[in-house]
């Protein structure tokens, strides 16, 4: 199990889970944990058994079918009610039977919601704190405490938001974390606290909100004033503006201060983990998220690139490696030769000659009308060859294509497309039938060429995006498509630009075909 000198604990399963529109499974949560186990967290927070039928039944099932190598489980839950003894309160009895070695009560620390939200005396939630964590302590259980709103607490009445965590530490809490629960911190002010909480003897961690945008900043602060366990959520999960991104304080701790948190294979595994995560939420990665983010190395600046070409690390702070990303470079109309040069380096292609000048210009002619290549890598990766090679070889050209969408009386609209394709000697027509028009289009070209090109069978298009990029022009407005494309090995986008959305989307989608058949060994 993790040092013990120094803890990171997750509470992605319980408070990252109160995120709007994130809803999990006892399935999604156990497979979660096994990810954050592999990430080498030391302590996962499991959920509040007794409260809700999920997590009771999560912390049954973990007993034989979580095998974790690095991470302890820990049950949340609160202190016990008001004039009843920790021993006799059904919630605090679910903790005590949920299995897992590690319980954690939050307890009130600030005296208006002593008062307010729990109506009850100062004294007597201190007794019911003191109460709970001996009992469960008693039982074999370590205990750790979150002192919710411990900072607005303080300031309220520094005095009893210090005795709660007096209290806590002497009934046996192993760690009080404070929290602030409402996010309302700043880094600078929150240090000054945590370092007058750490004089009270008790072992201190934090727990932050992002309110502010500070969550990983303040969590950063509070380490630096004195706290050794950091508590946050896979990618920033949480309500409101989420909790402190675990990822990221790893990160910064590990590679910016020298704390050996997780093992160095576990943070080269970071970036995988991340966005293995996402798929189990079914939460959109954010591409910007520092480290991990499929954009937190990229460079798209003619500027950085002419630098990077020199040295990768005059505008990168780590080696991306590190966390398990890549470098990327993204070809615009910014694009200087050297950009272009090492996007070329990273695809395979040698760009040091004056092809290069002519890849620039065409790229920055070819957005300037409406295309985007740093979103479409295969359109550039064609557009590349084109350059290199000339006109590319064609394995299938288009006569023509139609489509026409039907609204039948029963109210169903059904779209139907119809391609006429010439490929080895042969001319094709098929009809196909979709969801709308590029659907129906996609059906179509790939029932014409499936026959000669069985490959084609894996490829599924997987993503369409449309934008207008000249809103003043009404319905007669420049568009432009995205389309994205899979086979078993992974995917790949191309662009495709035309007033009539229809044109627009054929070229992307001819361009992903054209493109798939390179990725199936067919020299284009």
């Amino acid at each position: 199990m993790a040092d013990d000198r120094f803890h990171v604990y997750d509470t992605t399963l319980r408070d990252g889970a109160q995120q709007e529109g994130l809803n999990l499974s006892v399935a999604d949560k156990l497979a979660v944990a096994r990810h954050l186990d592999a990430l080498g967290v030391g302590f996962i927070e499991g959920g509040w058994p007794g409260a809700n039928p999920k997590d009771t039944e999560f912390f049954r099932r973990a007993q034989t079918e979580l095998d974790l190598k690095h991470a302890q489980l820990a049950a949340f839950g609160a202190t016990r009610r008001a004039g009843v003894k920790a021993a006799d309160d059904p919630l605090v009895a679910a903790l005590r039977d949920s299995g897992a070695p590690v319980v954690t009560l939050v307890a009130k620390s600030h005296d208006r919601h002593v008062e307010l939200a729990l109506r009850t005396t100062l004294e007597e939630n201190l007794a019911m704190i003191r109460d709970t964590v001996s009992h469960l302590r008693a039982e074999g259980q370590r205990v750790f405490l979150d002192a919710e709103h411990f900072f607005d607490g303080y300031k309220s009445n520094p005095a009893y938001a210090l005795e709660v965590l007096r209290t806590a530490a002497e009934a046996g809490a192993s760690v009080i974390a404070l929290c602030d629960t409402n996010g309302g911190m700043l880094p600078d002010e929150l240090a000054d606290v945590v370092h007058n909480a750490v004089q009270t003897s008790a072992r201190i961690g934090i727990h932050c909100h992002d309110d502010t945008g500070c969550a990983v900043a303040n969590t950063l602060a509070a380490v630096r004033a004195g706290a050794t366990h950091v508590q946050g959520c896979a990618n920033g999960y949480g309500e409101r503006s989420g909790n402190a991104n675990l990822f990221t304080v790893v990160a910064n701790l590990q590679l910016k201060r020298g704390f050996d948190l997780v093992p160095p294979e576990a943070l080269r595994d970071m970036t995988r983990i991340a966005h293995a995560i996402t798929e189990v939420t079914n939460v959109t990665p954010n591409s910007h998220a520092p480290y991990v983010g499929a954009s937190a190395f990229a460079h798209k600046a003619g500027l950085h690139a002419s630098a990077i070409k020199v040295d990768p690390n005059l505008y990168q702070h780590i080696d991306p490696a590190e966390v398990g990303n890549d470098m990327r470079m993204l070809v615009s109309d910014m694009a200087g030769r050297a950009s272009v040069e090492l996007k070329g380096r990273e695809l395979g292609y040698d760009l040091s000659g004056d092809q290069s000048r002519e890849l620039v210009d065409r790229v920055k002619d070819l957005e300037s009308r409406g295309h985007t290549f740093e979103a479409a890598d295969a359109s550039f990766e064609l557009l590349l060859r084109d350059t290199l090679h000339g006109e590319r070889r064609r394995h299938f050209t288009v006569e023509s294509w139609r489509v026409i969408v039907e609204r039948r009386p029963t109210g169903e609209v059904v779209s139907e497309a119809t391609v006429k394709v010439h490929a080895k000697g042969e001319r094709i027509v098929a009809t196909g039938e979709g969801n709308g028009p590029v659907n129906a289009l996609d059906r179509a070209v790939r029932l014409a060429l499936e026959k000669l090109y069985p490959e084609l069978a894996t490829v599924e298009l997987i993503d369409f995006k449309v934008r207008i990029l000249e809103g003043t022009h009404g319905t007669d407005a420049v568009t432009r498509v995205l389309v994205t494309s899979s086979d078993p090995k992974g995917d790949w986008s191309t662009v495709g630009v035309d007033e009539n959305i229809i044109e627009a989307s054929w070229q992307a989608l001819e361009q992903a075909v054209t493109f798939g058949l390179l990725r199936a060994g067919y020299e284009i």
